[in-house]
């Protein structure tokens, strides 16, 4: 297994490796995402680059939303990732509910950002698909409860795709950030949606366990989560040791990973909302303590798969198929996390910066700056807390 040194990794290094993950694991899958595994493989053999046209490219404008992809633009995953940074460098603290109320709505809907997809400064809300608009209309135009935002909201990964900063500020406390995810992302998801929240910002938090490696982070996540969600991840945890001891190629892995994913997710390939789906009755997306997302269970299957080799975990994901850029976002935050600077090809990263208009090491090093002082404070309270108990007479 790769593991992390417990020498020679420095927070800093860290949380840079796991935003160049977050933005290189989604420009790397936007291309290709929403197509199924087999036809990945026939249009691009192996998606392995940045340099990748997206699979939209022939069609006009309008078929696209005006929207362009490929050769290193991020979407919405990247953004509202560094949306939920800025977040924690305004309030510096630990966040809730009301802070999705609040912070995420003015972040979304009254920021003026550059939208890469969309090649122009504008509101992220414009971009963000119809499930990331309902934080804006519970919150804003509805002013309900913030902790009750996610009720009535299409069961996704939304929510999970964007809150590995929740478990950098809660770094090596894997329930801690568990808990803070589920109050925060209380307020845009719910069931296992807002279930996945929790245990995504659970396995980034793990994963900053100095010496740790996936088997750790496998481990942390299932002493956390809850129904069908630690479900779907021990299925795929196993099947993955068993295929990893079988040598088995990326195909029979796809296949099995897919198979095992169906009971908790039964959209399968059929992503794409069509004038067709209007009424059509399913269980897809509807809140069930059954159900699970697919991005996560997956994700960790193929970190687990290619015992958290950063760049192929990544790959293997994209080429899977379906929501292939938030199954690159969760294992490129797991593994940079767990891994470090030394993960980030210098190439990449400057191409994302470039396409994006971002400085991904500034944006970095500045939540750096505000995870440092939250974790000083929460170990001082600690202290603070033991202090007292000691005091009390039992």
């Amino acid at each position: 297994m790769q593991k992390s040194s417990v020498q020679g990794l420095s927070l800093k290094g860290r949380v840079r490796a796991l935003i160049h993950g977050v933005a290189l694991g989604d420009a790397m899958g936007a291309p290709v995402e929403k197509l199924p595994a087999a036809e990945i493989a026939q249009r691009y053999g192996r998606v392995k680059s940045l340099d990748t046209e997206w699979h939209k490219m022939s069609l006009d404008a309008t078929a696209r939303n005006g929207r362009v992809r490929g050769n290193g633009i991020v979407t919405d995953d990247t953004l509202m990732t560094l949306c939920l940074m800025d977040i924690y460098g305004e309030v510096g603290r630990h966040l809730d509910a009301w802070d999705m109320a609040d912070g995420m709505v003015r972040q979304i809907a009254w920021v003026p950002r550059y939208v890469p997809e969309l090649q122009r400064e504008a509101m992220l809300i414009e971009r963000l698909f119809y499930p990331e608009k309902w934080i804006f209309q519970r919150h804003q135009l509805t002013s309900c409860d913030p902790r009750q935002g996610g009720i009535g909201n299409m069961v996704n990964c939304g929510a999970a795709m964007y809150v590995a900063p929740i478990g950098v500020v809660n770094a090596c406390d894997p329930k801690a950030a568990y808990d803070e995810a589920i109050a925060f992302a209380s307020g845009h998801q719910e069931s296992f949606g807002l279930e996945a929240a929790g245990v995504f910002a659970a396995a980034v938090a793990a994963a900053f366990v100095p010496g740790t490696d996936i088997e750790g982070v496998i481990e942390a996540v299932l002493a956390l989560a809850k129904d069908g969600t630690r479900n779907a991840i021990a299925d795929i945890a196993e099947i993955a040791r068993t295929l990893k001891a079988q040598g088995a190629d990326h195909a029979t892995v796809v296949a099995a990973f897919h198979a095992a994913i169906a009971p908790y997710s039964p959209m399968g390939d059929d992503v794409n909302h069509t004038p067709a789906k209007a009424g059509r009755l399913t269980a897809a997306y509807q809140p069930s303590r059954l159900g699970s997302i697919e991005e996560l269970p997956l994700a960790l299957g193929f970190c687990l798969f290619n015992d958290g080799d950063f760049r192929r975990s990544i790959e293997d994901g994209i080429n899977s198929g379906r929501d292939t850029d938030s199954i690159g976002v969760m294992a490129g935050a797991i593994l940079g996390a767990m891994h470090g600077e030394g993960v980030i090809d210098a190439a990449d990263h400057a191409l994302l910066d470039r396409a994006n208009r971002l400085d991904l090491t500034a944006s970095a090093d500045r939540f750096t700056e505000v995870v440092t002082t939250m974790l000083a404070a929460d170990q001082a309270a600690a202290d603070r807390r033991t202090s007292f108990r000691a005091a009390l007479t039992f």
